[in-house]
Formats: C-alpha cells, sequence, structure tokens
C-alpha cells in the first residue's frame, strides 16, 4: 500500500486518476502519481501567446497575491500543508522536530516586502513593469523590458524552501512555469499551487503553474518536453548525475540555469582564541553551520580550518575548539538540528577507523550516529572529506592560509569566516579559486533570495532581456549615408 499520493496539477486543474506506483529514495517509502505520459500534450503551454495575460496585471497585484497566499499557509489550518509534512516524514531525511518548524517558517518567505526587495535587488522593478528608455552616446533611444520565458523547474529537495523560491521566481518573472516535484519533498510544491488555486482560482498567476512527478531520467518524456519548443529555460537544481543529464538537452533556444552541488568551507583565524568567551561564542558559530538543517545544505559547514598552526601549541587549541564544537552541536535546539535520521554507512565505517589513528586524528562523538568532529593532527582534511554528513565535521589546524585557499574550488559554494576582518582580508583573494559566497560564521545557512546564488543571478537569467531600439536619422549617423 503506498505511503500517500501525488496528484498533478497542470493550470488550475488537479487531476487525480491514472495512478502508478513509485519507490521513494533508497526505499523510504511508496507513492502513486498519475501517469505522466497519459498527460505529457498538456503539460508545455499551448502557445506562446497565452503569456499575455500575465501582462494585464501589475507587479503590485502579483505582490498581492502572493502575500495573500502567505497568510494562508497556516500549518495549523491548511490541509494541504499538513498533507506535505506527513508525506515527508516518510520521504524526506529530517526528523519530526526539524521538518514542523520548516513549514511553520515557511509563510514568511512570502512576506509582501521581502518579495519586493529580491524583484528590485535582483531585476528592478520598473523593467518587470515595463519599457525603461535611455539614450545611448550614439544617440539611439534604447528601450528595455525584462520578459518572462515558459520554464521547466526541477528543484532540490533538501526542505520545502526550494519550492517556495521557485513558485515567487516564476511570478516575479511573469513565467509560465512547469515544476517537477522530487521525491524526498513530494507535496510541498502541490500544497502551494493547490492553496493558490483556492484564494485566486481565476487568476494569471494560477493558470501559469504546472506541477507534478515523474521518475528523473525518463527519457520517452524528456525527449518529447525539453524541446525549445515547448520550454526555454530549464532550472535545476540537485546532484551532480541529475544535472548532467540534463545538458544533453540543451541547444540553441533552451537554456540550462544549473543550480548544482555545491560544497563549503570554513575559515577561523588565530583571534577566536584570545580569551574563553570569545572561543566559546566561535564554537557555537561553528556548530550552528554543521548543524542546520543537520548539515543537508550545500552551504553547511563539513572542514574547518583552523589558524592556529600544527605545532603542539596549536594541536592544544584545535582540540579544545573541537571538544567545545561538539558541545555546541549537542545543544542546539531540536528544531534547528538533531541526531540525523538516517546515518551513512560507510561515513560510520570510516569513523571507527579513524578513531583507532589517534596519532593524525582525533574523534569526538560519533559512538551513536549523533554527530561528530574530528580533530586532524596535521594539516590535511580526512581522506573521506567529501562524504561528511550527519553533524560530522573535521578540523584542520594549518599554519598558514596559503593552504585554505588551496583547498578552495569551483565546487565551493558558501566560506564561513571568523572573524569578518579576515574576511575582508580575504574576499578579493578567495573568489579567483572558485568561492562563491563569504559570510560571517554562524550564518552559513542563515540565507536569502535578495542576493546571487551560486556566483549567477538566477532571476535575470530567468527574464528574456527584450530591446526596442529607435534610431533616427537626425541623431544616427544612418549607415546608407556613410
Amino acid at each position: 500500500m503506498s505511503d500517500f499520493q501525488i496528484p498533478l496539477y497542470i493550470r488550475g486543474q488537479l487531476i487525480e486518476d491514472n495512478w502508478v506506483e513509485f519507490g521513494g529514495r533508497q526505499g523510504s517509502c511508496s507513492f502513486r502519481a498519475p501517469d505522466i505520459h497519459q498527460y505529457i500534450d498538456q503539460l508545455p503551454l499551448a502557445t506562446p501567446a497565452a503569456l499575455a495575460d500575465l501582462y494585464d496585471i501589475s507587479f503590485e497585484e502579483i505582490l498581492d497575491v502572493l502575500e495573500e497566499l502567505g497568510k494562508h499557509l497556516d500549518f495549523e489550518k491548511n490541509p494541504y500543508v499538513r498533507e506535505a509534512y506527513e508525506a515527508s516524514l516518510s520521504a524526506a531525511n529530517y526528523p519530526p522536530s526539524m521538518l514542523k518548524n520548516s513549514y511553520l517558517m515557511l509563510p514568511n518567505v512570502f512576506n509582501r516586502e521581502r518579495i519586493c526587495e529580491i524583484a528590485e535587488e535582483r531585476i528592478g522593478i520598473k523593467y518587470l513593469e515595463g519599457w525603461v528608455k535611455k539614450t545611448l552616446l550614439d544617440g539611439r533611444e534604447l528601450n528595455i523590458r525584462a520578459f518572462g520565458a515558459r520554464a521547466l523547474h526541477i528543484p532540490a529537495g533538501n526542505g520545502g524552501v526550494v519550492s517556495a523560491i521557485t513558485l515567487i521566481r516564476s511570478a516575479i518573472t511573469r513565467s509560465d512555469s512547469i515544476i517537477k516535484i522530487p521525491s524526498n519533498d513530494p507535496l510541498t510544491a502541490i500544497a502551494w499551487v493547490r492553496t493558490l488555486a483556492d484564494i485566486a482560482p481565476n487568476h494569471p498567476l494560477t493558470k501559469h503553474f504546472t506541477v507534478g512527478y515523474w521518475k528523473g531520467g525518463d527519457e520517452v518524456l524528456e525527449k518529447k518536453l525539453y524541446r525549445p519548443e515547448n520550454i526555454e529555460k530549464i532550472i535545476a537544481w540537485g546532484g551532480f548525475a541529475s544535472v548532467k543529464h540534463v545538458t544533453k538537452y540543451i541547444q540553441p533556444g533552451l537554456e540550462l540555469i544549473s543550480l548544482d552541488p555545491k560544497n563549503s568551507t570554513t575559515i577561523i583565524g588565530p583571534e577566536a582564541f584570545e580569551n574563553d568567551e570569545i572561543l566559546t561564542e566561535v564554537a557555537l558559530r561553528a556548530a550552528c553551520d554543521i548543524g542546520v538543517a543537520n548539515q543537508e545544505a550545500c552551504a553547511s559547514a563539513r572542514v574547518i580550518y583552523v589558524l592556529c598552526g600544527t605545532d603542539e601549541s596549536g594541536l592544544k587549541k584545535a582540540n579544545r575548539l573541537g571538544e567545545l564544537i561538539y558541545q555546541q552541536l549537542m545543544g542546539l535546539p531540536e528544531h534547528v538540528s538533531t541526531k540525523p535520521k538516517t546515518f551513512n554507512r560507510e561515513l560510520r565505517d570510516n569513523l571507527q577507523a579513524t578513531r583507532m589513528n589517534d596519532m593524525f586524528f582525533r574523534v569526538i562523538g560519533g559512538e551513536d550516529d549523533e554527530g561528530a568532529v574530528i580533530i586532524s593532527q596535521l594539516d590535511e582534511p580526512v581522506d573521506f572529506s567529501p562524504m561528511l554528513s550527519g553533524r560530522v565535521a573535521n578540523l584542520v589546524p594549518v599554519d598558514d592560509i596559503e593552504k585554505v585557499t588551496c583547498a578552495v574550488t569551483a565546487y565551493t559554494q558558501t566560506v564561513g569566516i571568523y572573524p569578518d576582518s579576515l574576511k575582508h582580508q580575504l574576499r578579493d583573494k578567495l573568489p579567483l579559486f572558485g568561492a562563491q559566497r563569504l559570510i560571517s560564521l554562524g550564518y552559513a545557512c542563515h540565507t536569502t533570495s535578495a542576493k546571487p546564488q551560486d556566483a549567477i543571478e538566477p532571476l535575470r537569467r530567468m527574464c528574456k532581456w527584450i530591446t526596442d531600439e529607435t534610431c533616427s536619422v537626425d541623431t544616427v549617423a544612418p549607415i546608407w549615408k556613410s
């Protein structure tokens, strides 16, 4: 028997028919969804001209609808949200306390002022509202407007906020969006659009969302859907294999906006050891960067470089910091971090083997899969550092900042840094090696959509930037008279 059902939602129409059985990730659950092949011709927008209704409404009206949607996402009152939470208990790798808190907090994502800030900072509302005119040096009058596109979204399943961001970005850009549901966040996006359909059944925004599930790699569907005549943009989050798979469909007229998997790191300067009070605060901040969402996010801290030196005194400092981080990690509130729901078996084996090698590494915790801190006794991370998860971090003492810059690559997303003066010192250097985001220690997973993401501007790229140019023979020298 299936744990739950995922209906198909096509531009205001809810479809609960032609069910097919699917299995969740790693056998975590089973569920049913309509056979997408029965509806494949309905997934793309019938004609690009159908986007016109989104341009008959003002940006203020878009804000009105999104604000009202946020008000109706109350966890205690909205049955779709409760259903999404119940499904995620089976499908997601988060414990109940953390999952519930994420749904309690998500209505805040639809705050009117925050959405307005995103639109203004990342695009400029005037470009979304109409044509913006300026005169160029050669005398031509240039008018620019940002138009939406027919888009396919493949969001990550590491928390419902991703589906909320997807919906908001689509509404801001006036796009028609097909959202592929991730199996580990099966009903959150459906909850959003079903609520939208209830509060604004005939609104243009309601008519431009399609949300459904199909198994990734379904080439019969993909070859028919992933074509420029159907969609113009693919916004893909997720693992390396899934993003790479999408690239084979990219061609002229079909653009990939890739928010692919990243690793993050941390740098702690010698100032952390000035006194016990500072060291305790640094430990708490580092524990937050490790523990939030049980280290599931790309921004989570995993390898932490400590500028304390590798001599006897430096190792003593690193070991003391590791002990404090473990203590603070275990004391984080349950809605922020808990003992992981599942724990990687290979990582557990590596932890146990490392525990025996106390000449080169010291392991604090980890006996009950609750999380652990590995303190290197040399200036190298453990060789299994790419698999660090489940609240397991590796402290690496170093003598010189150059050791850290060598560890930053094109796969490095967030670098949490203490103190901020060290961040300012490194911010013109680390991006050259690949770092995409520098932030104060403790705030790695405290993010906002009003900034670039993964060193690109997804919202700007979701738009088509159209120009209207007027050239008068009185102001722009005509070619035919040269």
